[in-house]
């Protein structure tokens, strides 16, 4: 993970590989921008639910388990990390505008 840069012991500087920024980014985007993606995405499927307010948050907070084990496997899969970084965090905002646009369910 660190790379070494030939000097002497006391002024050695380290670096840290590309490669190593961008698996800390991935993960990063995995944990806690899959939390954010299921979090928003469970306060959006309560909100359009149409049975009663207590049912919709329990089959919604059930449903973001799958969701989050579902995209976090998946940002691991995919090839891009822009791609991978696009949809969580972008989904994520856009279902949070959403869930705030749509406001308190009556």
């Amino acid at each position: 993970m660190l790379m070494g840069r030939a000097g002497s012991g006391a002024a050695r500087r380290w670096r840290i590989r590309p490669a190593a920024w961008a698996m800390t980014a991935r993960c990063l985007t995995a944990f806690l921008g899959n939390y954010a993606f299921a979090a928003t995405a469970a306060s959006l499927t309560a909100r359009l639910l149409p049975i009663a307010r207590v049912e919709a948050t329990a089959w919604a907070m059930i449903l973001s388990f799958l969701l989050y084990a579902i995209v976090g496997l998946w940002c691991f899969a995919e090839a891009r990390l822009a791609r991978v970084a696009g949809v969580v965090w972008g989904g994520a905002l856009l279902m949070g505008a959403a869930v705030w646009w749509i406001g308190v369910r009556p």
